[in-house]
């Protein structure tokens, strides 16, 4: 009876931190205690095997602010990965980004809690792609976006997030009057027309697209503002130029928070994967946001039973990048630190 009073009384203290940190208000409030029971048992496993959970801001809020030690965009989590005295590293995001925190922390075990998280930008080009588009474009440096493989990074010249491309690519024509950007064509053109450069003579782009992204229509943000006045309407780099023309700003995750804190508008339309909506709204729960959104199938793949299932049996899921591929992918990693310092 004494264990079963301790386990009820950490319970129904879980419960109470989960509320406390809002995620009451985005769930059915009768499942918290199956979720705190999920989290409860996670935490206790991270600190028995020094494991680190980093959470992408697309990944649901249970993942976030039940078992989340580092969260943010693609960049920041790169970077903290490199901080964490962990011996274990859980990614609840997607395969590359798992990838980029070993090939950063190669003595580490890093592991994806799904054998479904993948990422079609990833997936649209090839290091035998990257190798053809050099050959036929000899000298010019190779601009990669981080969501890559480690295949296509140890091809590149130096990796960009949508935090930093801007800056590391006016660093870049600094000493380049044209380069290669790969792989998501909507961003290299968004890119292209913010720093004054033409696609397919300054820039050579590659045709690869976000699954997410790529669908929104810019029509409805046209809609949204006859509907909300003094709404303010802030879209990903990875969304069709077309797009980017109706919305106020254009940036990554990062950079879309911080615009969000550091503005007061009537209303917010957040035109990206929902999970950041999701982040907002509890982050920022006196503003007002508006949903236009979709859900990444590859991230919503992790689940808090997904990440329980791997930190009771892990093995089948460790992710592993040769020595060799390792190697020169870091070069490029590593290059995006020093050009976005």
């Amino acid at each position: 009876m004494d264990a079963e009073r301790l386990m009820n009384a950490a319970l129904n203290e879980e419960i109470k931190r989960l509320t406390t940190l809002g995620l009451h208000r985005r769930c059915v409030e009768s499942d918290l205690p199956r979720l705190a029971g999920l989290t409860l048992e996670i935490n206790r496993l991270k600190k028995a095997k020094n494991a680190v959970v980093c959470a992408h801001v697309y990944q649901t809020p249970d993942i976030i602010l039940g078992i989340g030690d580092l969260v943010g965009d693609s960049y920041k989590l790169a970077d903290d990965c490199r901080k964490t005295a962990a011996d274990v590293i859980v990614f609840c995001g997607v395969h590359f980004m798992a990838e980029t925190a070993k090939i950063l922390n190669p003595s580490k075990k890093v592991y994806v809690p799904s054998k479904n998280a993948g990422c079609s930008l990833s997936e649209a080009v090839t290091g035998a792609d990257v190798r053809k588009l050099k050959a036929e474009h000899p000298g010019l440096p190779v601009i990669t976006y981080i969501n890559t493989s480690a295949e296509v990074k140890a091809e590149s010249d130096c990796i960009v997030t949508s935090a930093n491309a801007e800056k590391i690519l006016r660093r870049m024509y600094e000493k380049h009057e044209r380069l290669i950007f790969i792989p998501d064509r909507f961003m290299g053109a968004n890119l292209a027309k913010t720093l004054g450069k033409t696609p397919g003579e300054d820039i050579i782009l590659w045709n690869g697209t976000c699954v997410v992204h790529e669908r929104f229509d810019p029509e409805l943000i046209k809609v949204y503002r006859k509907n909300y006045p003094g709404l303010v309407a802030l879209a990903h780099a990875e969304c069709p130029s077309e797009l980017i023309a109706e919305v106020d700003f254009m940036g990554g995750t990062g950079d879309m928070m911080r615009y969000v804190e550091n503005t007061d508008a009537a209303a917010y339309l957040l035109v990206t994967e929902c999970g950041f909506g999701e982040l907002a709204r509890l982050k920022f729960p006196n503003k007002n946001f508006i949903a236009m959104c979709r859900l990444c199938p590859y991230m919503k793949s992790i689940t808090l039973e997904s990440v329980l299932a791997l930190l009771q049996d892990p093995a089948p899921e460790e992710v592993t990048v040769p020595a060799d591929i390792a190697a020169r992918a870091k070069i490029s990693i590593e290059k995006m630190f020093e050009l976005a310092a």
